[in-house]
C-alpha cells in the first residue's frame, strides 16, 4: 500500500479510536453517577486514544518513507555482478537509472545486461515487500495503540494531563523543527561561504567594484579567474529598494491615515480591499507591466528632457516594486493605528487638539512601533524581489548612481548563478552562497535597528 493511501487510513482509524474511547468513557461513568465522577471529561479520554493510535503510527510511517528508498537502492546496487558494479558516483547514478527504467517498463530488459535486468526484478520485489510490511506494521501499531488507550479508560486516570503533556511535546517538536531548520540553513550557507572565500579573497568580494563570475574553461583565456566584487550588486539592490520605499512608504502610510481616521465607512469598505488586492497580483505581472509600460515611458520622458535612459532601468523596477509593496505598509499601518487605545484619542481631543494634531502628536507616535514593523516588512520584500528586477532592470552589474541606468541586485545574481546544471565546487557557484550570507547579515542588521526603534517608542507609551 502506498504512503499516500496509508496516511488517510491511519487518520480514519484514529477517528474510530476516538469514537470508541468516547463511548467507553460514557459507559464507565454511567454506573458511577455520570461523567462528573470521572477524573477527566470524555473528550480527553477520546483524544488520548486518537493520539496514541495515530502518533506512533505516523512516526513509523515517516521514518519508513524516509529510509525505504535508500535502503532498497543499496541492496539492489549491492546485488550487481562485479563487472557491472559502478566505479564512480556518475556511473552509479546511470546504472540506477537503467534499473529503474527496466523496473518501470520504460526500457526493454533485452537491451540491457542480464545483471541489470536481474537487479530490476529485485527492485520490484523489494518495493512490493516493503510496501506490504510497511502497511502491516503501521496498521498494527495503530490498532494496538487504540486498543491500549481503550483499555486505559478508567475513572481514576487523569486523561487530561496525558493529552496536554502529549500536545506540549508535539508543540515543542514543531518549534524545534523550525529552529533546527533555521540553524541548518544558516550553517549550510556559512560552510559554502567559507569554501568560496578559500577560492576568492574576502577583500576582493567586499570591496571589489567589478562583478563578472563567468570563469573561463582554460587558464590561458582572458578573465579565467572571474571578478567577484559585490559593490555593484549591493549598490543596485539599495538603489532599487530605496526607490521602492520612497514610493510605498508615503503612499501606504498616508492612505492608512486616511482610511483609519478620515474615510467614511462606505469609502473604507471599498478602498481598503482594492489596496490589498495589489498584494495578490503575481510578481511576474508586475514585471510585465514594468518592462512593457513603465520602462518605455521613462525612456521616452527622459529623451524629451534631454537625458539618456536605458530601456531597462533601476527607476522602472523601483517604481513598480514600490506599487507592489504599498499594501504591506498600508494594511499593517492601518491595523496598528486602529489598535491605538481610544482613550488617547479622546484625551487629546478633550484638551482641545484638532484631529490632525491628535494624529500627528498622539496616535502616530503611539503607533510608530507597528508602523516600523510594516516598513521593515516592506523593505525585506523589496530587497528579496527578483522577477521585477530581471524584467525591468536587467542583469548588468553596473556600478552607478544613476537610476536611469540598468542595474542588477543580489537576489537576481543568486538565481542566475544557480540556474541550470552547476558544479558545486567552482567559485562561480559558491559565490551565490556568499551573496546569500551577505544578504542575511544585512537583513539581520536592519531587524536589529528596527527593533531598537520599536522598543524605544514602546517604552514611552506602555
Amino acid at each position: 500500500m502506498q504512503t499516500a493511501n496509508l496516511l488517510p487510513l491511519v487518520l480514519v482509524l484514529a477517528v474510530v479510536a476516538y469514537g470508541l474511547a468516547y463511548m467507553r468513557s460514557r459507559a464507565v461513568a454511567e454506573p458511577l453517577g455520570g461523567i462528573r465522577n470521572l477524573k477527566s471529561l470524555p473528550f480527553y479520554y477520546a483524544a488520548r486514544a486518537a493520539l496514541w493510535s495515530a502518533i506512533p503510527a505516523l512516526i513509523v510511517l515517516a521514518l519508513w518513507a524516509s529510509f525505504e528508498g535508500k535502503v532498497i537502492q543499496n541492496v539492489v546496487m549491492g546485488s550487481l555482478p562485479a563487472d557491472l558494479a559502478p566505479q564512480s558516483e556518475g556511473q552509479a547514478s546511470l546504472t540506477l537509472s537503467q534499473i529503474s527504467n527496466v523496473a518501470a517498463g520504460k526500457l526493454d530488459p533485452a537491451l540491457v545486461p542480464e545483471g541489470i535486468a536481474g537487479a530490476a526484478g529485485l527492485l520490484d520485489s523489494l518495493r512490493a515487500q516493503s510496501s506490504q510490511f510497511k502497511a502491516i506494521l503501521v496498521l498494527l501499531i495503530t490498532v494496538l495503540g487504540a486498543a491500549f488507550a481503550w483499555t486505559r479508560v478508567m475513572p481514576h486516570i487523569n486523561a487530561r494531563e496525558n493529552v496536554e503533556r502529549t500536545l506540549r511535546g508535539i508543540f515543542f517538536f514543531c518549534a524545534a523543527v523550525a529552529i533546527l531548520t533555521t540553524i541548518g540553513i544558516v550553517f549550510s550557507v556559512i560552510f559554502e561561504t567559507v569554501r568560496f572565500f578559500g577560492k576568492v579573497p574576502i577583500s576582493e568580494f567586499l570591496f571589489g567594484t567589478s562583478w563578472s563570475p563567468q570563469t573561463a574553461l582554460r587558464a590561458d583565456q582572458v578573465g579565467s579567474d572571474g571578478a567577484f566584487g559585490v559593490i555593484p550588486l549591493f549598490t543596485g539592490t539599495l538603489m532599487i529598494s530605496a526607490i521602492a520605499l520612497l514610493v510605498a512608504v508615503p503612499i501606504g502610510l498616508l492612505s492608512a491615515v486616511y482610511l483609519s481616521e478620515y474615510a467614511t465607512r462606505p469609502v473604507r469598505a471599498v478602498v481598503k480591499p482594492l489596496l490589498e488586492m495589489l498584494a495578490g497580483v503575481p510578481t511576474v505581472v508586475y514585471g510585465f507591466f514594468a518592462a512593457l509600460t513603465v520602462a518605455p515611458f521613462i525612456r521616452d520622458v527622459a529623451e524629451l528632457i534631454g537625458l539618456e535612459a536605458s530601456s531597462q532601468s533601476a527607476l522602472a523596477a523601483g517604481l513598480v516594486m514600490g506599487i507592489m509593496i504599498i499594501p504591506f505598509v498600508s494594511s499593517l499601518s492601518d491595523d496598528v493605528i486602529n489598535a491605538v487605545p481610544r482613550a488617547l484619542r479622546d484625551g487629546s481631543l478633550a484638551l482641545g487638539a484638532t484631529q490632525s494634531e491628535t494624529m500627528k502628536n498622539v496616535i502616530f507616535p503611539a503607533a510608530l512601533p507597528g508602523i516600523m514593523g510594516g516598513i521593515l516588512l516592506a523593505a525585506s520584500r523589496a530587497i528579496g524581489e527578483t522577477m521585477i528586477v530581471v524584467m525591468a532592470a536587467g542583469l548588468a552589474a553596473n556600478l552607478t548612481g544613476n537610476p536611469l541606468d540598468s542595474v542588477t541586485t543580489v537576489t537576481v545574481q543568486i538565481v542566475t548563478l544557480l540556474t541550470g546544471d552547476q558544479e558545486f565546487d567552482s567559485a562561480k557557484t559558491l559565490a551565490a552562497f556568499a551573496l546569500g550570507m551577505l544578504l542575511f547579515i544585512v537583513t539581520l542588521i536592519l531587524n536589529v535597528f528596527a527593533l531598537k526603534i520599536v522598543r524605544k517608542y514602546r517604552e514611552q507609551y506602555d
